[in-house]
């Protein structure tokens, strides 16, 4: 079982960086596989990224590809996304995710393969 809390969200400006984590709680073995959504007002959420912990290679939505980078410590448990080049629809709650199995590349954008979810940490990006 996983525990996941975000923190790091805030009020920025557009162009400007953010960096997101999650403490992830409980048995991160390899074959543990964490995500970012984000989800703005009135829209469903979506996939921004996933990193599997054994690999340490981040996978990407192609709104954020080249912008944003999720990386991983596992001496701290914690799961890491930096957001640069913000834009104003970058703005909604970003959730982290994360399942206990090595999930393969084409399930790792689709929600219902994490079954541990944080409360979410609000970002705001003003023009």
């Amino acid at each position: 079982q996983l525990q996941l809390v975000e923190s790091g969200g805030g009020l920025v400006q557009a162009g400007d960086p953010l960096r997101l984590s999650c403490v992830v709680s409980g048995r991160t073995a390899s074959g543990t596989t964490t995500a970012w959504f984000r989800q703005a007002p009135g829209k469903e959420r979506e996939f921004v990224a996933a990193i599997r912990w054994g690999l340490n290679n981040g996978y990407y939505a192609d709104s954020v590809r080249g912008r944003f980078t999720v990386s991983r410590d596992k001496a701290s448990n914690t799961m890491y996304l930096q957001m640069n080049s913000l834009k104003p629809d970058d703005t909604a709650v970003y959730f982290c995710a994360g399942t206990s199995r090595n999930l393969i590349l084409s399930t790792m954008g689709l929600s219902g393969e994490y079954n541990y979810w944080g409360q979410g940490t609000q970002v705001t990006v003003s023009s």
